[in-house]
């Protein structure tokens, strides 16, 4: 196309000169476009590029230079008096997105992969734990300055939310330790048996309910549960602007939303622990009734002569502590959430995995702890 306002290119071999003029624009993509295609192998690093007959310029004209002298060429090295200051910013900007936009190729696995794995793995494990540790620093900040202050208790906000944490959980916290404790009881069984010792199945019951199970399996259900629903309806209302409204209101997220599930959460779970020992206890002495011959009364007499009230103890003392932590994550996670669904459904997932993995870890903390005191 060789009209004064029409695109030219032209390479001479001769001054190792490429020639750009004319308007490199959309509506002439179509011709440019074959030209740059022919060209493209030729254009080495020696090749000097002459603007001074550019007319105009668009995006799409330099997208096509990109691809004609280089995306890293026009990024970083090219200069040209000729060439407008809007236009070779232009150009640099669409080299940049270009450079950006494609991932160098990948050699293949390596060893150096790993390591380079398990440092992100460490590093992101090391920010939540920091986050984690200065979100419960700051709530119990702002509970030391509420509990002082009765007149800004959320008192209908912590009972309804104690009504959907405890209350609505115990059929599921109930029929799930009645069946731990049942299936528990026949495996114990079956293998006392073999030494003539059945009737330590009432102490093995007992036992492992009073101290671990009871608090464990009650933890672990409302990890599930509720951890996933704070950071659900905190994560929503991030993205519904909800929590900026608050902000605007002069009120702090953390006092109004935080502190009413956490005391809640504090409240319920010692109460589920209970209801999910007895249940437990109650599910071994079914099936000691019925297949060992180990009468209900016989049960409860054997419990209350072998094992000492400081079990129970034990375990219902780590329910609030283990609360505070499942609370915390929840309410956490929902901060951490952005404005997308996608973000909430993930932090969501989060939330229920770090409950439980920090639920099994500050419970067999406590369980080494206890046993090396010898309580």
């Amino acid at each position: 196309m060789n009209a004064s306002n029409g695109p030219r290119l032209d390479l001479h071999d001769k001054e190792n000169t490429l020639r750009i003029g004319g308007a490199w624009t959309l509506s002439h993509y179509r011709t440019l476009a074959p030209q740059v295609a022919d060209l493209r192998g030729r254009i080495g690093p020696g090749v000097k590029i002459d603007f001074s007959s550019l007319t105009a310029l668009d995006t799409a004209g330099a997208r096509l230079l990109c691809d004609l002298i280089g995306a890293e060429r026009l990024k970083g090295t090219l200069t040209d008096a000729a060439l407008a200051p809007e236009r070779h910013t232009l150009l640099k900007t669409v080299a940049s997105a270009l450079a950006a936009s494609v991932a160098p190729p990948r050699e293949g696995y390596r060893f150096g992969d790993v390591l380079v794995r398990i440092g992100k793995a460490v590093s992101a494990f090391r920010e939540h734990m920091v986050g984690l540790l200065g979100f419960v620093g700051l709530t119990l900040d702002r509970l030391a300055h509420t509990i002082w202050r009765p007149r800004r208790w959320r008192v209908a906000a912590t009972i309804a939310q104690l009504e959907r944490i405890g209350f609505d959980a115990v059929p599921i916290v109930a029929l799930l330790t009645f069946l731990v404790g049942a299936v528990m009881a026949f495996l114990g069984a079956t293998v006392l048996a073999e030494f003539g010792a059945t009737i330590y199945t009432v102490d093995l019951v007992s036992y492992a309910f009073l101290r671990e199970f009871g608090v464990f399996l009650a933890a672990i259900l409302v990890a599930g549960r509720t951890s996933s629903a704070f950071a659900a309806q905190i994560g929503s209302m991030r993205a519904n602007e909800e929590i900026d409204a608050l902000r605007v209101l002069g009120l702090d997220p953390v006092e109004w939303l935080v502190l009413p599930r956490v005391l809640a959460m504090m409240l319920a779970l010692p109460i589920l622990t209970f209801i999910a020992i007895i249940c437990g206890i109650a599910g071994g002495m079914t099936v000691c009734a019925l297949r060992l011959g180990i009468s209900p009364d016989m049960f409860l007499s054997l419990l209350a002569t072998d094992i000492e009230p400081q079990h129970y103890f034990v375990g219902i003392g780590k329910a609030p502590v283990f609360a505070f932590l499942i609370a915390s994550i929840g309410c956490l996670e929902g901060f951490r959430a952005s404005g997308s669904a996608q973000s909430v459904g993930e932090h969501t997932t989060s939330a229920v995995v770090q409950s439980i993995f920090t639920v099994i870890v500050v419970d067999a903390i406590a369980a080494l702890f206890f046993m090396e005191m010898g309580w």
